[in-house]
C-alpha cells in the first residue's frame, strides 16, 4: 500500500507558496502522492499544476473534483493541461458531488448520480484520449475534441460509497477513492464490490484510495472533539452518513486515526489488511501536529515493509 498527503485547503487556508512547500516536503519524504480537494478556495487541478511544476518526482491527483460544474470538454482541458506541466504524473479523481450543495449552491440536478456519472465517463474518457465526441445523451450534450500536446491520458478514479457507483467505478474506471470511509467498509464493502465489478468487465484490478484524517497525538480524545466541530456537519449529508452507518460510526470524528505513534501505524496497517491500494493521509491540527503527524507517516512510508501492496 502506497500513501499519499493531502495538500491544501483541506489542511487549513493555505497560499501558494505554502501549497508548493507540502508538495514539497511530500517528496522529500517519499509520499507516493500529493492530493488536492476541490473546495471553496484554491482550484485543485491548477494548484496541482503550478506546484507539480515546481516539484518533481512525485504524483499528484485531485480528490476529488465533483463534476456537475464542469462539463467534460472543459475537464478534459484542466487534466490534460496538469499532465502537460508536471510530466504526466496527474491522478484524476471525480466525484458526483454532494446533492445538496450541488443543488442548493449551483442550481444544477443531482438526481440519479450514478447514470450521471457513467454518461459523463462515457464522454470523458474520450476526451482524455484525444478522441473527437460527438454525443447527445440524456444528460449530457457534448460535441469536439481537446488536444494538449505532449500530454498523456490520466487515471481517473470515482468517488464512490454505494452499490450502483462501486459497480460503474469497477467497469468504467481506473478505481475509487473515498473520504472518511472506515477500515471495516473499506475491508467488507469498498474493496470486494469494486473489484467484482472490475473482474465481470475484464478490467484490471482497481485502485482503492482511501483518504482519511490523520492526527498522531497524546490526547486522541480531545482530537476526536475537534474533528466532530470542524467535519460534523460531513456525518449529515446522506452520502456520508450512509458510510458512516455501515461503519457503526456516530461521527466522522469516529472514523478520523488518532492516538500515538503506534496506534496510527497500527490503523494505517488494517487499511492495508483491508485491500487498500493508496492511502491518503489529512494531517489534522495545529503546525506542530501536522509535523509530528507528517513525520510518523514518513517513517511508515521509508520503512516499507508494513505493506503488501
Amino acid at each position: 500500500m502506497r500513501i499519499g498527503l493531502v495538500v491544501g485547503d483541506t489542511r487549513g487556508p493555505s497560499t501558494l507558496e505554502q501549497i508548493i512547500g507540502q508538495v514539497r516536503t511530500a517528496a522529500d519524504a517519499g509520499f507516493s502522492t500529493a492530493w488536492a480537494a476541490q473546495a471553496f478556495g484554491w482550484d485543485a487541478l491548477t494548484a496541482l499544476a503550478v506546484a507539480g511544476a515546481a516539484v518533481p518526482g512525485i504524483g499528484l491527483g485531485t480528490a476529488v473534483v465533483p463534476i456537475p460544474q464542469r462539463h467534460p470538454l472543459v475537464l478534459a482541458g484542466q487534466a490534460l493541461s496538469v499532465q502537460a506541466a508536471t510530466g504526466d504524473r496527474l491522478t484524476l479523481g471525480i466525484g458526483a458531488g454532494v446533492a445538496m450543495m450541488v443543488q442548493d449552491m449551483f442550481g444544477l440536478p443531482a438526481d440519479r448520480p450514478a447514470p450521471r456519472m457513467r454518461e459523463y465517463l462515457a464522454v470523458l474518457r474520450p476526451l482524455l484520449g484525444g478522441e473527437n465526441v460527438t454525443h447527445q445523451g440524456e444528460t449530457l450534450t457534448a460535441m469536439g475534441a481537446v488536444t494538449v500536446p505532449g500530454a498523456e491520458p490520466p487515471p481517473v478514479l470515482v468517488a464512490a460509497l454505494g452499490p450502483a457507483m462501486l459497480r460503474l467505478a469497477g467497469e468504467l474506471a481506473d478505481g475509487t477513492v473515498t473520504w472518511m470511509t472506515g477500515v471495516r467498509t473499506l475491508g467488507d464493502h469498498i474493496v470486494p464490490s469494486i473489484t467484482k465489478a472490475a473482474e465481470a468487465a475484464g478490467r484490471p484490478v482497481p485502485q482503492v484510495v482511501a483518504g482519511l484524517i490523520v492526527c498522531v497525538t497524546n490526547d486522541e480524545a480531545a482530537v476526536r472533539e475537534r474533528a466532530a466541530e470542524q467535519f460534523g456537519l460531513a456525518g449529515q449529508v446522506p452520502e456520508y452518513r450512509a458510510v458512516l452507518d455501515r461503519e457503526g460510526a456516530a461521527g466522522p470524528q469516529d472514523v478520523v486515526i488518532a492516538g500515538d505513534e503506534d496506534d496510527v501505524a497500527r490503523s494505517v496497517k488494517r487499511l492495508a489488511d483491508a485491500g487498500v491500494t493508496e492511502f491518503i493521509a489529512s494531517p489534522f491540527g495545529g503546525a506542530e501536529e501536522q509535523d509530528r503527524t507528517v513525520g510518523v507517516l514518513a517513517d511508515l512510508t521509508r520503512s516499507g515493509t508494513h505493506w503488501p501492496y
